[in-house]
């Protein structure tokens, strides 16, 4: 029976079997008869672990670290809002690829089992070894926070293989082995030179400080007898300044009433000027506005003139143009009343014409009908006349084709049937005689070989035999005016030269 199953907040469902090629995640699904459905959590855990290393001078030290590590998560599909459209666009997650391998790989397992734990143990530890056998030890100790990340990179790396991803880490400082003090005396140096180096700073400090006095109390004089002495400087400096501004001052005031006194005269000169200009325009413009009234005095008369010879020109052409105008179209009616006349008797002239050839077209088409119907006639005579002719033909063939099997076959009687059914001997005798009439025949007379045919006393046998011996001679006679040979019953026709 299916089944619905919901995951945890923290978990995820692993389905396989039945319509599932591989391995389908969900976080909620439907799980059918031949389906399996297993949970697997996905909270990520913290593994602490003591990593032993060497570096490349063979020295060896521990790395205090803990690792927060769970399965890749894929992120959640997050909504995008269009600013032109103000839609709203789901944006897809990434690929679920480390999830998966995590649900094949590491799921099946207690993810703070023992088998998780040394299968990251061995990958931090292995990472770690590598990358500080290649490595001094000075490099490790300055370069602490880059050594950790590339511990990181490193064991990140690996970690993807299995869908694993370090959310965080922590990485205590370097800690000397049992037996080695590196650390620690690398420490005690530290500090010793930082005492050294703070009392080098302290003696630094005093004869900083001695010198210091005794440099501000000989520049305090040196300041004091630089500053009477600029005092009167600058007293000096301020009375002839003083004066230099009271003559510049006077001298400021001489000019300036210099030049309103010029300005004064400037503008007198000008008003004066102006006076004379505005006296020059005044009598141009009377002068001007004489000369204009007279000019347009004179335009105006002009232009009477020329409207009044406009006028005159117009009025000829308006008495020239109607006398044109009237000739132009009685012209133009009797031109169109002739051209009517011209074209009605050219229509009548033609419509004749069409008449005519139409009536000698209808008389050609009841003359090729008439013909057409006489040869159709004759053409369905002769048919039915070769029709009948195949019949007849048809029926001979059938009549001689039966004949010549009741005769068995033989051709020869089947020929003498015929011509004695067909009267072709009647025919034969009749022709022979139209033939002779009128003649005199020699008619020759056959008796026996002894001459005593009409003799007493002869038998039948004899008669009998005279008729036979008359046959050759008729048969003959028929086979040289007919070309046809007697039937094989009665004999055969002698050769040439027999007697």
């Amino acid at each position: 029976m299916a089944r619905f199953v919901v995951a945890g907040p923290s978990e995820y469902l692993a389905i396989t079997g039945w319509g599932i090629d591989d391995v389908k995640l969900a976080k909620k699904a439907w799980v059918f008869a031949g389906q399996k459905c297993s949970r697997f959590d996905i909270s990520p855990v913290n593994y602490e672990f003591n990593v032993e290393a060497m570096s490349s001078e063979k020295l060896a030290f521990n790395l205090p670290a803990v690792f927060t590590i769970g399965p890749k998560i894929t992120p959640a599909p997050a909504l995008e809002v269009d600013g032109a459209s103000n839609q709203r666009r789901v944006l897809m997650p990434e690929s679920e690829e480390a999830l998966l391998l995590y649900a094949k790989l590491i799921a099946p397992h207690d993810h703070a089992s023992n088998h998780v734990k040394q299968l990251v143990k061995g990958v931090i530890e292995g990472e770690t070894r590598v990358l500080a056998a290649s490595m001094t030890m000075e490099e490790i100790f300055q370069g602490t926070k880059k050594f950790k990340q590339e511990v990181f990179d490193q064991v990140q790396l690996d970690l993807n293989k299995f869908g694993l991803y370090i959310y965080n880490a922590n990485v205590k400082q370097l800690v000397d082995e049992p037996g080695h003090e590196y650390f620690s005396y690398l420490g005690k140096k530290t500090q010793q030179e930082a005492a050294n180096k703070a009392k080098v700073d302290v003696a630094e400090e005093r004869m900083k400080g001695e010198v210091g006095a005794k440099e501000r109390e000989g520049l305090t004089r040196q300041n004091a007898a630089k500053v009477d002495a600029e005092t009167k400087v600058v007293s000096v400096r301020q009375q002839g300044i003083g004066l230099r501004e009271e003559a510049k001052v006077k001298a400021e005031v001489q000019v300036y009433e210099n030049e309103r006194e010029a300005e004064i005269a400037a503008a007198q000169a000008g008003l004066a000027m102006k006076k004379a200009g505005w006296e020059k325009q005044s009598k141009v413009a009377q002068v001007e506005a004489v000369k204009a009234v007279a000019i347009r005095e004179a335009e105006l008369q002009m232009e009477v003139e020329r409207k009044n010879a406009l006028r005159l020109t117009e009025k000829l052409k308006a008495e020239q143009l109607s006398k044109a105008t009237v000739q132009y179209e009685t012209q133009v009616q009797e031109s169109n009343a002739a051209l009517y006349n011209r074209q009605k008797a050219a229509d009548a002239t033609l419509y004749e014409q069409v008449k005519s050839a139409e009536a000698r077209k209808a008389q050609a088409d009841a003359m090729f009908f008439e013909q057409k119907l006489a040869e159709d006639a004759r053409l369905y005579a002769k048919q039915k006349e070769a029709e009948a002719l195949a019949m007849v033909g048809k029926a001979k063939v059938e009549y001689v084709t039966s004949m010549l099997q009741a005769l068995g076959g033989d051709y020869g009687a089947l020929r003498d049937y015929l011509m004695i059914d067909g009267g072709m001997y009647q025919e034969m005798a009749r022709v022979n005689a139209s033939a002779v009439s009128g003649m005199q025949p020699k008619i020759s007379i056959w008796s026996g070989a002894d001459g005593a045919a009409g003799e007493a006393g002869a038998g039948a046998m004899q008669q009998v035999a005279g008729v036979y011996k008359m046959l050759p001679p008729l048969l003959s006679t028929v086979h040289e005016q007919t070309g046809m040979q007697p039937p094989a019953w009665m004999g055969s026709l002698p050769k040439d030269g027999a007697n």
